[in-house]
């Protein structure tokens, strides 16, 4: 079947080449009874690669079932998955099948298959090695034939690292990987998917169907969903339900986006469209602003250490060190070529620092600037930090290490 036919028949909406990669993938595997381990954030769909994979095999005319492994307490999942006998535990007045045995000759999905106990890891291990299980509480062993697809939205590797996984059962049901993209990596397919939901609730609740303005579209591409599609399918819903306007513009639209990482670019609009504090991605950028200037200071410090000593006393006092310090600079600013750092070799280091002389001066100046604006907000709030960065736009944090970095009193 091709890749479209499956789109059609299973409802997936996109056109995302990483989309259709999984999808070619589910139906390659399809023919062969192997493990199949789904990957990928929640809300993205998940669920649906394993009725494509059921649905295209030889299995197809036996028991599908999809078990959340999550939503099952620890005291119960080995009964669910295996069955009990009568007697077995407390309120265990009868014996029952579990899954595995129900679904023989069929497939189940484990979906949330992170969140399994170890001891129940320990058994599904075996089912998939041997295709036995024992029911709690017996010691009759039962053999099945049952085709296991798993997915989580947790990395295992770093499950596996806390001891919360076993790396074997990993790689057991890691046979064939299958990797869903995010919504926000498939920004193609974003609008395509607002679009048919806002169809479908305006069906489902004989209305007009929603619209965006150019800017809405923009700002629908460009948000970060990190619920994926379910986010999206709920927020199209709301906004159906609620605006009376048929024509959505980014202003109303922005009404529904959760407040926490509203787009995933650096700058769209302004601060006071989204009236916020700052994101992650903010502070990050930030800290990477900070990091350059720490980087250019040190630049600096290097260029006084060649006016103040000469090469050779640097050499005989610490070779190592400054080939250590002015390599680690060179390769942030990506203009150092590594056959330099030869022992012995420091007149290329001495030349290339010193050509950083006109702009280490420019940046002395700017220092005394700021030096001096610092010292201002300082003595017109008294002293009081808070008060003095805020007037400065920085944060109370990089005052203080301005204040000690400059020896300020």
């Amino acid at each position: 079947m091709e890749i479209q036919s499956i789109k059609q028949r299973f409802g997936i909406i996109g056109n995302d080449p990483k989309l259709s990669r999984a999808i070619d993938i589910a139906r390659q595997v399809a023919a062969t009874d192997l493990t199949v381990l789904i990957t990928g954030e929640s809300g993205t769909g998940k669920e649906v690669f394993p009725q494509i994979i059921h649905h295209l095999s030889s299995r197809k005319h036996k028991s599908y079932i999809a078990v959340n492994c999550g939503a099952i307490p620890e005291g119960t999942i080995d009964s669910e998955l295996f069955g009990h006998e009568k007697g077995s535990f407390t309120g265990a007045h009868e014996a029952r099948k579990g899954y595995f045995e129900e679904v023989n000759g069929g497939t189940i999905f484990l979906d949330e298959v992170a969140e399994l106990p170890l001891s129940t890891q320990v058994r599904l291990l075996r089912v998939l090695e041997t295709g036995e299980f024992l029911k709690v509480g017996s010691s009759k062993v039962i053999k099945t034939d049952v085709r296991v697809i798993a997915a989580t939205n947790v990395q295992i590797t770093e499950a596996i690292q806390r001891g919360k996984f076993r790396q074997d059962l990993y790689y057991r049901l890691n046979s064939v990987p299958i990797q869903i993209p995010p919504l926000r990596d498939r920004k193609e397919d974003i609008h395509l998917l607002f679009r048919k939901f806002a169809n479908d609730f305006a069906e489902k609740y004989r209305m007009p169907a929603l619209q965006l303005t150019d800017e809405a579209v923009t700002l629908l591409i460009n948000y970060r969903w990190d619920g994926n599609i379910r986010q999206l399918k709920n927020i199209t819903e709301q906004i159906s339900i609620i605006e009376s306007e048929r024509l959505i513009t980014h202003q109303t639209l922005i009404k529904y986006l959760p407040k926490t990482t509203m787009v995933s670019l650096p700058v769209l609009y302004s601060k006071d469209d989204f009236n916020h504090d700052l994101t992650d991605r903010d502070i990050l950028y930030k800290v990477l602003w900070d990091m350059k200037k720490d980087i250019n200071d040190l630049k600096r410090t290097i260029f006084e250490l060649s006016q103040k000593s000469d090469t050779k006393h640097l050499q005989e006092s610490d070779p190592v060190l400054i080939k250590k310090i002015y390599h680690d600079v060179s390769n942030e600013t990506k203009d150092f070529d590594s056959s330099v750092l030869n022992d012995g070799d420091y007149e290329q280091i001495t030349e290339e620092v010193a050509n950083e002389n006109s702009r280490a001066e420019e940046s002395l100046s700017i220092q005394e600037k700021e030096i001096d604006l610092i010292k201002k907000a300082l003595a017109r709030y008294n002293g009081k930090r808070k008060l003095a960065a805020k007037d400065l736009g920085i944060s109370e944090r990089t005052l203080y290490r301005k204040i000690k970095e400059y020896d300020i009193s």
